[in-house]
């Protein structure tokens, strides 16, 4: 490819071309299997992140990221500390850094910074889910964000799907955009409603 023999890294342009698929698969499994998390966006740069980090390391940090956001904006509540959304998201963003930080001096690993950034950042899009919706709606869209995620994950790092998609780049953007038309026009029930359902679907 010309982006590779200019001096872009194989590796870049490998996830850049299995990202739309990615987003498939997440909308899949949302669509299809009934999956929810909270959206494609948040999933597919976790699982960019995993790919950095490793599954590992990268599960105990969104695990921290996402509990300690989440036990400061229930103590903000519970004190009814009152502030405005963005010096709120500030502070919130305050407090995941300093647990990442002392997380990282217990637990040294070599964490590349963008992958960190990226959780770090993402801690604003999962405080901004959880408002209005309790708490166990919360850890659900959590797993099942984590699910996604490790899903994702596993495509990523897949390889003869990354071979495949750097030997013939055109044909599989084209079957994503086309895989993706196909998945839009499914209106149908999703496999855990008709799991959920199965007995009113059975009596009828």
């Amino acid at each position: 490819m010309a982006a590779i023999s200019g001096g872009v890294p194989a590796g870049t342009i490998t996830l850049l071309l299995l990202l739309p698929f990615v987003a498939f698969v997440i909308a899949f499994f949302r669509n299809i299997i009934g999956i929810r998390g909270f959206g494609i966006f948040l999933p597919a740069a976790l699982s960019v992140a995993f790919v950095a980090t490793g599954p590992v390391v990268g599960i105990g940090l969104f695990l921290v990221i996402v509990a300690v956001s989440t036990v400061v904006r229930m103590l903000l509540r519970k004190f009814k500390v009152k502030l405005q959304y963005l010096p709120r998201m500030a502070f919130i963003l305050w407090a995941v850094v300093v647990a990442v930080l002392f997380g990282l001096l217990l637990m040294p690993a070599d964490v590349p910074v963008f992958a960190i950034l990226i959780m770090v950042l993402l801690a604003e899009d999962f405080i901004r889910v959880q408002l209005g919706k309790s708490v166990k709606t919360a850890l659900n869209l959590t797993a099942e964000t984590l699910i996604l995620s490790l899903i994702s994950f596993f495509f990523l790092t897949l390889k003869p799907l990354q071979t495949y998609a750097l030997g013939n780049p055109e044909i599989a953007l084209i079957a994503t955009g086309f895989a993706d038309l196909l998945l839009a026009r499914y209106s149908g029930l999703r496999l855990m409603e008709f799991i959920r359902f199965r007995k009113l679907i059975s009596s009828k």
